[in-house]
């Protein structure tokens, strides 16, 4: 489950991790209090104005602004609460703002120049270990600093039995060149991160930039945090993180059907059950010369209803030009699936695509009787060859 970043700094910030003070505004008269309660408890009269999506690249597309007064807080609180902004991850369509994260500034002048670093903390899947994956070039997309400057990137692999060492967070110090109080407070900023890592179940903690401030503090000026789902029940103050208004509207709706559906970008709708059928069928789709329009996996426990419902969702897409039902009848009856495509036909009008049905197993004569006697235009087939072979005929 993504968060925002101000989701996540209140989740690093109850778990010991260093971060800037700020507050979250949905209104620029919002924004305005945050900014006096910052100077307030700082004295500070630079504030960061940042947009709350689920996107990186805010920077670059307007979505953080600078104030070095209340008046410019207003102004760039303004600019940003209800723009549609567009980064490299949200694509054309851009995000709206709905809410902005006013900080302190952490740009000011001291005894030693700031710098920016990166770092975060996700499991390596090839060794099924945590690692600290953290370099000197912050700020960057670190697929950039991979691609140019390999050599600035250091992992760090944790033990999973011994958890954590001390010489460990030394040792990231030491190779992101600091000294004296710097290397002592990045020392401890590492051992809470790792720590608020584990505890909190996160699946991905991305700080980009992790800034050294001119006087030495360690702070995280941005983050992302990825909560793994299947750790939720564990943290149920963290189900109220969510903002379907950041998700794909058709894999809300989804979801509470218990289905589990994922949007691609293809022409071939498909509904299957079982994620291994719902790979191969995708893979055949694509051997056929379809393409995959999105992942549906109606699970074991399917019936006329959830079939009508994945349905009116794929059907949403415009691109779909066909549909492939691909059932096999393990736990799930053939013929329940077979008479929610009957009742999804008769209830949604103008299902102007062609649908190929494929039901083996448990019931799959009863459900290719059902299909037959409907007179609905469906195409049966029995083999998943002869399926892709109707898809490639018919779209």
């Amino acid at each position: 489950m993504n968060i925002h970043e101000y989701q996540g700094k209140e989740i690093l910030k109850k778990l010991g991790v260093n971060v800037p003070l700020g507050f979250v505004a949905e209104s620029v008269n919002e924004a305005i209090e945050a900014a006096k309660m910052i100077k307030k408890e700082t004295g500070s009269d630079t504030f960061a104005v940042k947009a709350q999506i689920h996107a990186g690249g805010r920077g670059k597309g307007g979505g953080v602004k600078i104030a070095r007064s209340l008046d410019e807080v207003k102004t760039h609180a303004g600019e940003i609460l209800g723009m549609t902004l567009v980064t490299h991850q949200t694509g054309p369509e851009g995000k709206l703002v709905r809410k902005i994260l006013v900080e302190q500034g952490i740009y000011y002048k001291g005894e030693s120049e700031p710098e920016e670093f990166y770092m975060s903390v996700l499991l390596d899947r090839s060794t099924g270990r945590n690692i600290i994956m953290y370099s000197t070039e912050g700020g960057m997309d670190i697929e950039a600093v991979a691609e140019k400057t390999p050599h600035l990137i250091f992992r760090e692999q944790i033990d999973p039995a011994a958890g954590m060492q001390a010489f460990q967070a030394r040792r990231i110090a030491f190779n992101l060149g600091l000294n004296g109080n710097a290397f002592k407070q990045m020392v401890r900023f590492v051992t809470a991160l790792y720590h608020a890592y584990e505890k909190s179940d996160a699946s991905m903690f991305e700080i980009n930039p992790l800034f050294k401030t001119s006087d030495n503090q360690i702070m995280a000026a941005d983050c992302k945090v990825n909560i793994d789902d299947n750790a939720l029940f564990r943290h149920q103050d963290y189900l109220d993180l969510r903002d379907i208004h950041e998700e794909d509207p058709t894999e809300v709706e989804a979801g509470k059907f218990n289905l589990n559906f994922i949007k691609l970008d293809g022409n071939v709708g498909c509904m299957v059950n079982g994620a291994g059928l719902a790979m191969a069928t995708m893979d055949i789709i694509k051997l056929s010369g379809g393409k995959p329009a999105n992942f549906l996996d109606v699970g074991g426990t399917a019936n006329a209803e959830t079939v009508e419902a994945g349905f009116r969702i794929i059907l949403k897409d415009e691109n779909v030009t066909a549909i492939l039902i691909n059932i096999f009848g393990g736990i799930v009856r053939c013929d329940r699936v077979a008479q929610g495509v009957v009742d999804a036909y008769k209830s949604i009008e103008n299902i102007s695509v062609p649908v190929i049905v494929r039901l083996q197993g448990t019931n799959a004569e009863e459900a290719k009787v059902l299909i037959d006697e409907s007179e609905l235009a469906v195409h049966s087939a029995i083999s998943l060859q002869e399926a892709a072979d109707k898809v490639k005929e018919l779209v």
